[in-house]
């Protein structure tokens, strides 16, 4: 009876959950900025060949690993060792750094939306005037967390839910504008080519961001066994999830077309999309910026409880499961709150560069936040590498574990998928470092310096406190 109860989530449950974790309007907008109407082509191609499979051999981890409190990290231990395995929990906790350095950035355009009701509030300063803002607003939510205040959290969950739903009503009342209230589509052009994106180098260099969007989906691996009948309910879960995305991914492609031109689309669409997007549907139907300054609102408290959750979550992550021959004892010093109050301080360092390097090298503040969202696209997913390693190693050992959740029967096709999987991400990750600026001026090569040296780095410290920790030792 007990395990009856325990197992009460269903296949509707799994999906909302996921979905609301995965997905965001964002994930809309910058790849409309990217590829314009094509990107349609390109979410039906990622999520058949990318995000179901990724998402159904989550599935069968989670299920398999049923008691591995440190996710990724523990199914790596459990079939790659445990050096591995600490150097996937640094990589989980090490990509936030780029995140963390853009969600102030965030705050401030969110803010000046709402105040001013128009964009022009971040173009008025010196990329390292508002860097220094930034990282001001940073260090101001890093002592918040400090302190283990939760209402943010609290406010932002809240937040977050009104900028979902917020979305959706961004669809369905966009897409239904031209029949409502007669307004004239953008894009001139919807025939069937505009659809079809061209396969070059430069198209090669936006799928770092597909993937960004489409990634996560091994938050939902702890509930697997929560499911009831887990093996028939939690891959519908998975594949409802899919059809939600693509639905969600397709309409609101085609409803950025409807309103931005697909052959003409604004420099600024990534910084400032979501709320032109919201200000024309206000114009639509006659109520001038309400629907755009209650975006801004929910997504500006969105973006700091975000904030703070992403400096804290990630960092107990790496220090919760950790082994003193990786991490040095000093990073695990805590404070009467119980926050490894070391850490933080790595953490701000770590973002600190992060926030004030490149305002000096990169000449506006469009430039900046397209260059460090591009920089997240490249370095967020290398933490998905981990999920299909850990999957690819689950079918060599297919004997050794049970599982209640087979995505495939036959290990061979198993370790196939894995592998194209994981294949697909270094590759999108290579390709995202090559700069969405013209080619070989001064500031391509800045960026791809950065866009280089950042993971390397990022990733190279983690091989640094083995080192430390074992001279402490």
């Amino acid at each position: 009876m007990i395990d009856n109860e325990a197992k009460k989530l269903r296949w509707y449950n799994i999906a909302l959950m996921a979905f609301v974790s995965v997905w965001g309007f964002g994930n809309v907008v910058n790849n409309y900025a990217n590829q314009g109407l094509s990107v349609i082509t390109s979410w039906v191609l990622i999520i058949a060949l990318y995000f179901i499979p990724y998402a159904l051999m989550v599935g069968q981890l989670g299920s398999t690993f049923k008691d591995g409190k440190g996710g990724v990290s523990s199914w790596i231990k459990e079939t790659m060792g445990a050096n591995l395995a600490y150097f996937a929990a640094w990589t989980y906790w090490v990509v936030h750094i780029p995140y963390l350095a853009q969600k102030p950035q965030a705050i401030v355009i969110a803010l000046g939306w709402a105040a001013t009701g128009e964009g022009s509030l971040v173009k008025e300063f010196s990329p390292v005037i508002l860097q220094s803002i930034t990282l001001l607003i940073f260090l101001f939510f890093l002592w918040i967390a400090s302190r283990g205040i939760s209402s943010l959290k609290r406010i932002g969950t809240i937040a977050g839910i009104s900028v979902f739903v917020m979305s959706l009503l961004y669809i369905a009342l966009a897409v239904t504008a031209p029949m409502l209230t007669g307004v004239q589509v953008a894009t001139a052009d919807m025939s069937v080519s505009s659809f079809i994106p061209e396969f070059n180098f430069a198209y090669f260099t936006t799928l770092s961001m597909l993937v960004f969007a489409v990634g996560g989906a091994e938050k939902i691996s702890p509930y697997v066994n929560n499911t009831h009948n887990p093996t028939k309910e939690f891959p519908r879960g998975m594949l409802v999830l899919a059809i939600m995305v693509a639905v969600c991914a397709l309409l609101g492609s085609f409803a950025m077309g409807m309103m931005f031109d697909s052959n003409n689309i604004p420099d600024d669409l990534k910084m400032n999309g979501q709320y032109y997007a919201f200000q024309i549907l206000g114009e639509y139907y006659g109520i001038g910026n309400v629907l755009m300054v209650l975006y801004a609102l929910a997504n500006t408290l969105a973006q700091i409880s975000a904030l703070a959750f992403s400096i804290d979550a990630p960092l107990k992550v790496l220090l919760s499961d950790s082994d003193d021959r990786y991490v040095p004892r000093a990073l695990l010093k805590t404070n009467k709150r119980g926050t490894p109050i070391n850490g933080y301080i790595m953490t701000a360092v770590l973002v600190g560069i992060l926030i004030m390097v490149p305002a000096f090298g990169i000449g506006n503040m469009n430039t900046l936040f397209n260059w460090l969202l591009d920089l997240n696209s490249i370095v967020m997913p290398l933490r998905y590498l981990f999920v299909f390693l850990a999957f690819m190693a689950l079918m060599k050992l297919s004997d050794k574990f049970i599982s209640d959740y087979k995505f495939v029967k036959n290990n061979k096709v198993g370790f196939a998928i894995g592998l194209w999987c994981f294949v697909f991400t270094a590759f999108a990750c290579l390709m995202g470092m090559f700069p969405k600026v013209p080619m070989f001026t001064s500031e391509w090569y800045f960026q791809f310096g950065l866009n280089i040296v950042t993971p390397f780095a990022l990733l190279g410290l983690g091989l640094i406190l083995p080192i430390l920790a074992r001279r402490k030792r």
